[in-house]
């Protein structure tokens, strides 16, 4: 694995720290900013939802761009908006800074994960995934809760102040160990990017990823008060028991990266089947302290288990449009960060109580298995995807690796010729990435 690409796991480190670290700073922001706990609520809601708007809109608008100078002015704009954010005087400049935060995080995932697949070959993307979305579990072990703890100690806005850090030293290291990755020889063109969309294998995939995160953060959103008020537990002890998931979270993206590129849908069929029946074992048995800590650990082995697959599968079906594919999944995740907290504030508000949160989880879940069995029977019947299909030859396998390392050459060309004319006798494996950008 390319030492760039863990680079690129502690620019992740940053983002997802930043967009995480605010449920533990709710109650300050809300005292020195003079809101409501409910307002502050939306400052995470914001940034989600620039998540969404922004992965593809940015993804379109540096689509011609070098992709190593989109990292560099991103990761830059990120950590402007950390300091604007420390600095904001009123609530409504705070919130501004979220937008364009989320925007440039977007942004830098969507680029971020084309340059990583770029970097690797065929049989590694799961894997190059899984070390960016490390990032992210780290970031819920480590970062959110150092956060918390600055908050407390220091006020909330040191713990903006310590994310613009982190994002100086991610810069330092896009602009010193990020390649400059030659743009193709034919500039890539909106139109054909765009047409990925009428592919119904990308469509169910964003419908499973989002139902799948979805799920999972419709319970984990409300973990705190279903631990304090259903299970009984002493509030000082949620801290660590938010920490025991992103724990989980970073084992089952160690394990899941491991084993997504050779069984992804093997990976996804168990992972949110696992997830499915975690979810209720929770809303059965979330009242015993013991069995929702011991839970709050499963639930995050197995959401997280599935993320190097659901991003992997992403590029396997969208390969024609590396940097939308990548955008595509950064939207279809947050779509269930924002959907799966809104359906658990919904059955709250209607009296079921906390523990409805992991039914509700568990039914969205439900319906991302049966997506997954379908785009498998699709894949099996029809054999084809929008991009050449590497199946098990090793012809193609060759073809993806000089493709890879020819940029964009005229044997890049070549090589996708020759995969795609292989193709047809090879089966329906994963698909090659386009040329790198």
């Amino acid at each position: 694995m390319p030492l760039a690409v863990y680079m690129l796991g502690l620019a992740v480190f940053a983002l997802g720290t930043s967009e995480f670290m605010l449920s533990g700073l709710l109650p300050p922001i809300a005292a020195d900013m003079d809101v409501t706990i409910p307002q502050a609520g939306l400052l995470i809601s914001a940034f989600a939802i620039g998540m969404v708007i922004g992965a593809p809109l940015l993804a379109v608008a540096t689509l011609r761009l070098p992709r190593r100078t989109t990292l560099i002015a991103l990761i830059t704009v990120f950590g402007l908006g950390q300091v604007a954010g420390a600095l904001a005087p009123t609530y409504e400049l705070l919130f501004a800074s979220r937008v364009v935060s989320a925007f440039a995080c977007a942004g830098f995932w969507a680029v971020g994960a084309a340059v990583a697949i770029a970097m690797v070959d065929v049989g590694s993307r799961a894997k190059a995934m899984a070390v960016m979305i490390g990032g992210l579990s780290i970031a819920n072990v480590l970062g959110v809760p150092a956060g918390a703890f600055l908050g407390e100690h220091l006020g909330w806005r040191s713990a903006f102040w310590a994310v613009g850090a982190a994002s100086a030293v991610a810069l330092v290291g896009v602009v010193t160990l990020i390649p400059r990755i030659p743009l193709p020889d034919e500039r890539p063109q909106l139109k054909k990017e765009l047409g990925i969309y009428r592919d119904r294998q990308v469509l169910i995939s964003v419908a499973i990823t989002a139902l799948a995160a979805g799920g999972v953060f419709c319970a984990f959103s409300y973990l705190s008060p279903l631990l304090t008020d259903v299970a009984g537990l002493d509030s000082k002890w949620v801290p660590w028991v938010l920490a025991l998931f992103g724990f989980g979270a970073l084992a089952g993206t160690t394990v899941g990266g491991m084993i997504a590129d050779a069984r992804p849908f093997g990976v996804l069929l168990g992972g949110i089947s696992t997830s499915t029946v975690l979810l209720a074992a929770l809303a059965l048995f979330g009242g015993t302290a013991a069995v929702a800590v011991t839970l709050s650990f499963a639930l995050g082995f197995s959401a997280f288990f599935t993320a190097p697959a659901l991003n992997a599968r992403m590029f396997n079906v969208a390969g024609a449009a590396p940097t939308l594919a990548g955008a595509t999944t950064t939207a279809a995740f947050n779509l269930g960060n924002t959907g799966g907290p809104w359906l658990g504030g919904t059955v709250i508000d209607a009296g079921w109580g906390f523990s409805s949160t992991a039914w509700a989880g568990a039914g969205m879940t439900v319906v991302a298995v049966a997506l997954v069995a379908l785009a498998l029977r699709w894949q099996r019947t029809d054999g084809r995807s929008r991009v050449i299909a590497a199946g098990g030859s090793e012809r193609v396998r060759e073809a993806g690796a000089e493709a890879a390392a020819a940029g964009g050459s005229e044997r890049v060309r070549e090589a996708g010729a020759e995969a795609a004319a292989a193709a047809p006798a090879a089966g329906t494996g994963p698909g090659l990435p386009g040329p790198p950008q």
